[in-house]
Formats: structure tokens, sequence, C-alpha cells
């Protein structure tokens, strides 16, 4: 159930948006959750991939965040992509594996690491924010799902002069 709200809540911030992102749009978008299957995630070919250490308590790992969480970036001229980056560490005993990274905004296109995050180990999620026709504050969140006790919001916020 907790998983199904978050999908509609991100599908809705997405959309609200009015992007034209394909990226971001269709990695949001890809991805189901089918609770029936203890965690599985179907995509849009139905081919199915485990999602083990997502469900499997015993597969939970610890992370601390080397950069801050929240970041607060400079003032940028409309047209520029403003690329951020989070700095992470598996502090914990079993691999990390960042299962999905997705953006409050179509606007914003997150990069999770491809492979998962050995114990003692050091990672990095990426987004670029594309500043186009979007002048003024702007406050944006990447919403980071691991196999970790719990979610973690990321954020950022830039001005945007026209």
């Amino acid at each position: 159930m907790k998983k199904t709200i978050f999908f509609f809540g991100t599908v809705i911030l997405l959309t609200a948006c009015n992007s034209t992102d394909k990226k971001a749009t269709e990695s949001t978008a890809a991805v189901t959750v089918d609770t029936s299957n203890h965690g599985s995630i179907l995509n849009n070919n139905n081919a199915s991939t485990s999602a083990t250490s997502l469900a499997d308590t015993s597969n939970f790992t610890t992370i601390e965040w080397i950069d801050k969480i929240n970041q607060t970036f400079p003032k940028i001229k409309e047209g520029k992509v403003l690329e951020i980056s989070y700095r992470f560490k598996n502090t914990g005993t079993k691999p990390l594996v960042v299962q999905d990274v997705t953006a409050s905004c179509g606007c914003t296109v997150p990069e999770k690491p491809a492979k998962p995050i050995l114990p003692g180990e050091e990672g990095l999620i990426k987004a670029k924010f594309d500043s186009k026709g979007k002048p003024g504050p702007q406050s944006k969140t990447l919403t980071v799902l691991a196999n970790t006790m719990s979610e973690k919001i990321l954020s950022f916020s830039v001005e945007v002069e026209k």
C-alpha cells in the first residue's frame, strides 16, 4: 500500500511539471510493484526482476551521506543544465543496492549507481536539472529507494534568472 501511494504521488509530481523529458518520465512510469509476489518489479516488457534485497530485511544495510542531502546552489541563467551529485558510503555489512531514484519533476533526470555498492565503499547519485522554462526559485527532490530501512529524500534548490 505504501509503495502504491508513493508511486501515485511521484506520478502526480511529474505531471505537475508539464515536462516532456521522456527519460525521467519513462524511468518512473516503467516500474510497477507487484506486492503479491513479495516485491518483484515488473517493467513494460513484463520481464520480472527480483527485488529480494528490498523485500528481505536480512539483506538491509546502512548508508551514510557524505554530501549534504539538502543542497543550495547559486543563481544560474535560464537554459543552463545544473549537475547535482550526492556521495554516500555503505556503512553496513551487506551490498547496498540502489533500486530506484525518482525526481519530483520531469525537468530533473536522476542517475543511480549501476552496480551494488559493497560494504565500506562509496557511491554516487547524480542528477541533471534543466532550467529551460523554469525562471524563479526552484526546489526539487530525489527519492532514493534502496535496501535500507527507509527511503531517503534528497533535495536541492536554485534561483533561475531569466
